[in-house]
């Protein structure tokens, strides 16, 4: 048996996962999904971790999942319990030093929406068309209720690790994510973590929308059943694969 932990995005909250916790509970597994502190202006990246690292207890055989801005916190939270393994899904990656509200522009989202709309239309201006446009409506109603307030106060702060931490990581992408493009992410986490992705269909909030197959996929991880991609040998990629990152420098 394992121990899922489960780390949301931002302005949101455990509940987000309970469709893929309820999956795994089935499978045999404990499943830990914390609610992060989003709302309270007091608390960053150090308060967002000790929520999670407190929920996590003297649980072991760690597999550490974050979805969106939990990216920045997962790999925290990796730092200081011994984790098996780590999935970001549709996550940003932070790199040492970079605040999460420098992301957007040093990692080349905001050039990539802008090319997206010019070539596909402007994004979607209402919520539940730009995050949850795949997820059964009634579905989308309640997520759209239970969505919280976020605070500013940890995208200010520089992330604090040299380096990424050691541990296993995959990242699993989402091919119909109207937010962050697929394109996008796979320059992205090749960049940032010299790996490929691994992809399934669905939007941003693929936990609510494709709950039993993103299980499936997390349950294949764990299990070795999906052998790590190769980034492709004409990758301009300089890092090392995640799991033995050197320190990069932050882009300007």
């Amino acid at each position: 048996m394992a121990t899922y932990v489960l780390i949301h995005g931002a302005a949101d909250s455990g509940w987000y996962w309970h469709l893929v916790e309820a999956e795994l509970r089935d499978r045999g597994h404990d499943v830990v999904a914390p609610d992060l502190p989003c709302e309270d202006d007091s608390a960053g990246l150090a308060e967002y971790t000790d929520t999670v690292v407190e929920a996590i207890g003297d649980r072991t055989d760690l597999v550490v999942v974050a979805q969106s801005l939990g990216g920045f916190t997962a790999p925290l939270v990796c730092d200081q319990v011994p984790a098996d393994l780590l999935v970001l899904l549709a996550a940003m990656v932070p790199r040492p030093g970079e605040p999460p509200g420098a992301w957007w522009a040093n990692s080349g989202y905001k050039q990539a929406r802008r090319e997206q709309a010019e070539r596909d239309g402007p994004a979607p201006d209402d919520d539940i068309a730009l995050f949850l446009h795949d997820v059964p409506p009634d579905l989308a109603a309640e997520a759209m209720r239970r969505s919280r307030g976020q605070s500013g106060t940890p995208m200010e702060e520089p992330w604090p690790l040299p380096a990424w931490p050691e541990v296993p990581t995959r990242f699993l992408l989402c091919r119909d994510d109207r937010f962050f493009p697929a394109e996008f992410m796979r320059r992205m986490v090749r960049e940032r973590l010299a790996i490929a992705p691994d992809e399934m269909d669905g939007g941003h909030c693929v936990a609510l929308s494709r709950p039993r197959e993103l299980a499936d996929r997390l349950e294949a991880f764990r299990s070795g059943q999906l052998h790590p991609l190769v980034v492709p040998q004409d990758s301009q990629t300089k890092q090392e694969p995640a799991g033995r990152m050197r320190t990069p420098q932050v882009e300007q």
